[in-house]
C-alpha cells in the first residue's frame, strides 16, 4: 500500500499513465503475436521478449525521471539538444539501417542493441523550444519573430532528412507546429510558415499552383500582413514551386515510389505497392471481431512485411477487427485528450509547451502510421507508439511521458 501512495504522489495524471503502460503490454503481446508465422522467422519471432525488456528499462527510467524537478528540465535543455545534434551528426557517418528504413543511417549499433537518435533529438527539441517560447511575454506579431523556433528545428531536421529518413523528420515540423500554436502564435503566421509546403505540393499541377498563388495573394491582402512579409511569402512560394521537379528528381528511387504507389498502390503491386495493398487486405479480413489472437492468416502466411514494427496496425485490424482498431483509436484519443487537459492546466509557459509539444509528436506519429496501413499517407516507416517494436522508441516515448506526468503533479494535479 505505501508503495501505491508513493506512485500516487509522483504521478500527475495517472489515467494517463495506466493508458500508455496499458496500450504497451498489449503491444508486446501484438509483437509475439506479430512473430507468430507458419515459417518461422528468427528476426521476428523472439523481439517480443526484447520489446518486454525495453518495457522494462523505460519503466525503471521513467521512475527515476519522475523525481526532476520541472525547472531542472530548462536546466538541461541546451546541453541535451547540443548532445541530440552531435548524435545525429554521428549517425551520418556510423549510422546504420533497419526494417523498412534500411537504406537509411538512423540507427547507432552499440552491439547487442541499436539506439535511434533522432527520437531522443525529437524530445530534446521540444525542451528546448519550451526554453525559448516559454520566455516570450506576448505572442510573436511578424514572421522574423519566429525565426529563433524555426532555426532550432530546422538544424535537427535537416540531419534527420540526410539520414534520409523523411519520415521521421516529418515529426520534428509536427513539433515545432504545436510548440509555436500553444506559445499563441496566430494561426494566420503559421499558415504564412507553411505556405511554402503546399507551394512545392501543388506545384506538380500547373492550373493548380495558379489557383493556389491566387488565394495566396488574396489571404496575404486579407490579413493584412506586412509588405515585407507578403512578398517573402510569395518569393518562397514561388521558389518552392520552381524547385518542385528538381527536388523530386534528386530523391531516391524507394523514396518516390512510395509517393507514387501512395497515389495508386495497383501501379506496383509486387514492389512498392506491395505494403499498402497487403495491409489494406489484412485489415479488411478482419471483419467486425477479427480472426482472432495470432490467426491473421495474411501475418502467419508473411504476406504482410513489416508485421512486428510500420505494420503492427494492419495486425490488430486482422486479428480483433474493427472493434479491436476502434478501441486502440479510442486509446490514442483518451491518451492525447488529456495531454491536452495537463497542457491546459498548468499556469508555466515552459512547461505548457513541452506537454503539447510531446502532443504534436505523438498526434503525428499515430496520424502518419495508421494513415499509412490503410492507404491514406505514404508509407514513410514510423512506427506506431507504444504498440510498434522498437526500444529506442519506446524509451523515447516514456521519458516524455515521465516529463508531462511530473508536470501535472508539480503545476496542476487532474
Amino acid at each position: 500500500m505505501a508503495l501505491i501512495d508513493r506512485l500516487r504522489r509522483l504521478l500527475g495524471d495517472p489515467p494517463l499513465a495506466l493508458l500508455v503502460l496499458g496500450l504497451s503490454l498489449f503491444g508486446v503481446a501484438m509483437v509475439y503475436s506479430a512473430g507468430q508465422l507458419d515459417v518461422p522467422d528468427s528476426k521476428v519471432t523472439g523481439v517480443w521478449r526484447m520489446q518486454l525488456l525495453w518495457l522494462g528499462m523505460s519503466l525503471f527510467a521513467m521512475l527515476i525521471l519522475l523525481r526532476m524537478q520541472v525547472r531542472w528540465l530548462e536546466w538541461i535543455a541546451a546541453p541535451a539538444y547540443v548532445l541530440s545534434l552531435g548524435l545525429l551528426a554521428a549517425t551520418l557517418v556510423i549510422g546504420t539501417g533497419a526494417g523498412t528504413a534500411e537504406r537509411v543511417k538512423s540507427w547507432i549499433d552499440l552491439g547487442p542493441v541499436a539506439i535511434q537518435p533522432a527520437q531522443f533529438a525529437n524530445l530534446a527539441t521540444i525542451l528546448i523550444l519550451a526554453r525559448i517560447m516559454g520566455n516570450w511575454r506576448e505572442p510573436p506579431r511578424s514572421l522574423w519573430a519566429l525565426w529563433p523556433p524555426v532555426a532550432l528545428v530546422v538544424v535537427p531536421m535537416g540531419l534527420v532528412m540526410l539520414q534520409p529518413d523523411l519520415g521521421t523528420a516529418m515529426v520534428f515540423g509536427a513539433v515545432l507546429l504545436a510548440a509555436m500554436y500553444w506559445a499563441g502564435t496566430p494561426l494566420g503566421l503559421l499558415f504564412m510558415l507553411i505556405s511554402p509546403a503546399l507551394g512545392l505540393f501543388f506545384a506538380f499541377e500547373g492550373w493548380l499552383f495558379s489557383l493556389y498563388m491566387l488565394g495566396l495573394l488574396a489571404f496575404l491582402y486579407l490579413y493584412r500582413a506586412y509588405l515585407w512579409e507578403s512578398v517573402l511569402v510569395l518569393a518562397a512560394n514561388l521558389a518552392a514551386g520552381t524547385i518542385a521537379v528538381p527536388l523530386w528528381n534528386s530523391l531516391e528511387p524507394y523514396q518516390q515510389a512510395r509517393l507514387l504507389v501512395f497515389l495508386d498502390p495497383s501501379i506496383d503491386p509486387r514492389g512498392w505497392g506491395y505494403h499498402v495493398i497487403q495491409s489494406r487486405v489484412a485489415i479488411g479480413s478482419g471483419g467486425l471481431l477479427g480472426k482472432g489472437f495470432t490467426l491473421g492468416t495474411q501475418k502467419r502466411l508473411a504476406f504482410l512485411p513489416e508485421q512486428h514494427t510500420d505494420f503492427i496496425f494492419s495486425v490488430i485490424g486482422e486479428e480483433f477487427g474493427f472493434l479491436g482498431t476502434v478501441t486502440v483509436l479510442l486509446a490514442f484519443g483518451l491518451i492525447l485528450w488529456r495531454l491536452a487537459r495537463v497542457a491546459e492546466r498548468v499556469a508555466d509557459p515552459f512547461a505548457g509547451i513541452i506537454v503539447f509539444g510531446v502532443f504534436g509528436a505523438w498526434f503525428a506519429h499515430v496520424v502518419v502510421n495508421i494513415g499509412m496501413t490503410v492507404g491514406v499517407m505514404p508509407v514513410t516507416g514510423i512506427p506506431l507508439p507504444f504498440l510498434s517494436y522498437g526500444g529506442s522508441f519506446l524509451l523515447a516515448n516514456f521519458l516524455a511521458l515521465a516529463i508531462v506526468e511530473r508536470i501535472a503533479a508539480e503545476q496542476g494535479r487532474i
